[in-house]
């Protein structure tokens, strides 16, 4: 059973025997609101005096209407405060549906709305005539055009809904203009690809419908809080009764929405297929081996030709752009990994496309929504195409015989960004310049035949890179594999070779990692190369301190050292320090760890990326640790943890130092919650620490849980494994909930528990993650009396937001403290 409202499902019991019909009150009002506007819109009492006929009116909604409530929301308040609300976004995304729901709220209220569609019209010439027709406004002796509407409304209060005015946009603004200057109480709702551009105006942009997370799992409750997923199975239902979303297809639902970017219309044609076709098929026909496309038509007879197949609707904007326009939105589709301005500049250019022109077109393509922009990393600005409409524009590449020069075009881009990294003696571990434009690698290769062979190499040999840095070394390892094994005489030299052994490591193939290690450093000393023998020396000692060879390995690491020293590369030569001193903490030599740590670690403060920092301030952490300088080691870790996302692995090993910290401190409970969160979260992220820094993770973890009896032990393990994300990092960094940072051994939220012992089980199950309505199904209690409860503890505690309380509730079990009885 679903609410017939929201369509989320029903957990609650019956009322004196009958079945619920819907979640919660909220949706049981919003039912009833929308009776009453259908009553009111099918009543056939006259209109008032003094008014006009809305000969118009709306259309009856044959579906119902789903998501879109904080659009709606904001669109009511938006219609208070401008006269001109202009509805834009991409074809397909649900401008005039939108904007008919808001329409039909409306008309309960004694307020008349007159719907205008102008799809038909082929210029401006008929727009006026066609407005008055609508309105049922006759023409008078010496009266037409803009007179017959002014006169017509006059100064009553009404409603004006244009629909569909990208192909009129000019003629339409001059309209809109004049009739909102004369018609004081007139309001105007637009819909347009495009922003009419007339004083006044507010755009409100239609973005595409809400997606599940990418670890949603198959959980239908959780999926159905998108509100894509809601229509898929809405309309699929429709389709197919009996369709309903459960675990055996809640992922492949999912995905279907995620390749569909949840563009409203293309997930209702999809959803359409449901009838017809096996989920696992509609998915298939949209993995971008055969146009999806040709999948996605066979909307409903009766509506508009450009919303019965994605393709009409798609090809409705294409043609409504100017030949430069056009150029440019064909070329772009080979980008389909996003892009910035520089390489659609590059790509894009060509004929009458000057690259000066580029950037004003990419804007033009913006406003008349056929790219959505992205916010960049650095203020960067990043757009990509919706994959319907990137699907289409490769079409038109293909029909244009551009498709070979624009790939050439691509590869050029790409090989361009490689050199910008060309002068890094440690390529492998510098944040690979392509890391942003990976799927645009791997299209260009894919789709792609470089005729130059040197060339294509490198660039497989750059996407390796960024699989290996991201954790991905099966990918790494399979494009490796391409490579010719033999490389000496080429560019590369043994930068494969050495690339090729971190990735074995990655995959603890400790005997493979020392065989390629070797190889590569035979390459570049037959090649001469000292950045490239640095490179390999780098390698091999990296699989010596994998295989547990730290002698070798800090052999290895000093001949590096000297090999930079004839180079002018100060961060090389800190982050080969950095190295060094690690592999000299395992060896045993601490002191001098400590002294190459204190040479190398200011140079990268000031000049490295975060992730090398991040590393070098782990490593110091470390040092101090084995030194009995606890105190001076938790400082490192935090500046570590401070500096790394809260998502990233990188968060994890100043975790697990200031676990081994608090170990060394005398706090075994601070220490086992750290380790189980840090475990929890490597098990979810699928990675493991490098050996000799496991073991002894392990051992800090061993002691620990043997220090504290079993009861502290199971309840320190059991926050441990709830904590994540910034509740983590809040907790390790010892972060009170008003954002200041506690002493040692202090408690997130010190003093006297007043809570209830049923508030705090609700508390608890906050802190678990779960929703209201879950905590009510939990205890057996109505969602509004979990509410109230809530409400209860944050008043107590002084806390407003769930982390606040899930926090607390994670500090008091730490220290011990016991629920109230």
């Amino acid at each position: 059973m679903t609410c017939e409202s929201c369509g989320a499902p029903l957990t609650g019991r019956p009322r004196r025997g009958r079945p619920a019909r819907y979640c919660s009150g909220a949706c049981r009002q919003r039912a009833f609101r929308q009776r009453s506007a259908h009553r009111a819109r099918t009543a056939t009492a006259p209109p008032a005096a003094g008014t006009v006929s809305p000969a118009g009116g709306l259309p009856p909604a044959f579906d119902s209407f789903v998501g879109r409530r904080a659009e709606l929301t904001r669109l009511r308040a938006l219609s208070r405060t401008s006269r001109l609300v202009t509805l834009t976004g991409a074809g397909g995304v649900g401008k005039t549906r939108l904007a008919l729901e808001f329409a039909r709220g409306l008309t309960g209220r004694h307020q008349p709305v007159d719907l205008v569609e102008l799809d038909a019209l082929h210029d401006g010439a008929a727009l006026a005539q066609t407005v008055a027709a609508a309105l049922a406004a006759p023409e008078r002796a010496g009266r037409s055009g803009a007179d017959v509407l002014v006169h017509a409304i006059g100064d009553a209060r009404r409603l004006l809904v244009l629909d569909n005015c990208e192909h009129v946009a000019e003629p339409c603004a001059r309209l809109v203009a004049t009739l909102l200057s004369r018609c004081p109480r007139l309001r105007i709702l637009a819909t347009s690809r495009e922003a009419l551009r007339v004083p006044g105006e507010t755009v409100f942009r239609v973005g595409e419908l809400t997606l599940p997370p990418a670890d949603a799992g198959d959980d239908p409750v959780v999926l159905l809080r998108a509100d894509a997923v809601r229509l898929f199975v809405e309309r699929a239902a429709g389709c197919s009764p009996g369709f309903r979303l459960h675990r055996g297809n809640g992922r492949t639902v999912a995905e279907i929405c995620r390749r569909l970017d949840g563009l409203t219309l293309a997930v209702e044609l999809a959803a359409r297929r449901a009838g017809t076709l096996p989920l696992d098929e509609i998915l298939a026909g949209l993995d971008g081996r055969m146009s999806p496309l040709s999948l996605l038509a066979g909307g409903h007879r009766t509506g508009p030709g450009r919303h019965r197949e994605l393709a009409a609707t798609i090809d409705w904007s294409h043609r409504l752009l100017d030949p430069a326009e056009q150029a440019v939105f064909r070329r772009l589709a080979v980008l389909v990994g996003g892009f910035d301005t520089a390489a659609a500049r590059t790509v894009c250019s060509g004929g009458a496309v000057a690259p000066e022109r580029v950037l004003g077109l990419l804007c033009a393509l913006e406003a008349k929504s056929l790219l959505v922009r992205l916010a960049g990393d650095g203020g960067t600005a990043r757009f990509r195409q919706l994959g319907a409409v990137r699907a289409y524009a490769l079409e038109c590449l293909r029909a244009s015989g551009e498709l070979p020069a624009t790939g050439h075009r691509m590869v050029q881009w790409l090989n361009g960004l490689a050199d910008g990294a060309a002068d890094e003696v440690f390529p492998d571990q510098a944040g690979s310049p392509l890391a942003a434009e990976r799927d645009n690698l791997a299209a260009a290769l894919a789709r792609t035949t470089v005729p130059d062979g040197a060339v294509r190499s490198r660039l497989v040999l750059e996407l390796a890179r960024v699989h290996y840095e991201q954790e991905q070394p099966s990918a790494a390892q399979a494009l490796l594999g391409e490579l010719p094994r033999e490389t000496g005489a080429g560019a590369l030299g043994g930068a494969v070779a050495a690339l090729a052994a971190r990735v074995a490591c990655q995959r603890a193939d400790l005997a493979r990692a020392l065989r390629l290690g070797e190889r590569a450093v035979s390459v570049e000393r037959a090649r001469r190369h000292p950045a490239g023998l640095a490179n390999a020396l780098d390698a091999r000692a990296a699989a010596r301190l994998c295989r547990g060879e730290f002698a070798a390995a800090v052999a290895d690491l000093r001949e590096c050292l000297d090999v930079l020293a004839a180079l002018d590369t100060p961060q090389g030569v800190a982050w080969c320090t950095h190295h060094l001193a690690w592999a000299l903490l395992q060896a045993g030599g601490a002191r001098e760890a400590e002294t190459l740590m204190s040479r190398c670690l200011p140079v990268l403060r000031a000049d490295a990326r975060w992730s090398r920092v991040a590393a070098a301030l782990h490593t110091a952490g470390a040092v101090r640790l084995v030194l009995g300088r606890p105190d001076s080691a938790e400082r490192l870790f935090a500046e570590a943890l401070q500096i790394v996302p809260a998502t990233s692995f990188h968060a994890l090993y100043p975790v697990e130092g200031l676990a081994m910290v608090a170990a060394e401190s005398g706090d075994p409970r601070r220490a086992l919650l750290l380790y189980e969160a840090s475990a929890g979260a490597r098990r979810r992220l699928d990675t493991v620490s490098e050996a000799p820094w496991r073991l002894r993770l392990e051992r800090t973890a061993a002691a620990a849980r043997a220090a504290l009896p079993a009861a502290a032990r199971e309840a320190a393990a059991g926050v441990g494994r709830r904590l994540r994300g910034e509740r983590l990092v809040a907790y390790a960094l010892r972060t009170r909930s008003d954002g200041r940072r506690e002493a040692a051994g202090g408690t997130a939220a010190a003093g006297k528990c007043t809570l209830t012992g049923r508030e705090f089980m609700v508390a608890e199950l906050v802190a678990d993650g779960l929703t209201n309505r879950q905590i009510a199904q939990r205890l057996g209690l109505s969602a509004h009396t979990v509410a109230t409860h809530l409400d209860k503890v944050r008043d107590k505690l002084g806390m407003r937001s769930r982390t606040q309380i899930a926090l607390w509730v994670a500090a008091r079990t730490e220290s011990g403290q016991r629920a109230p009885g």
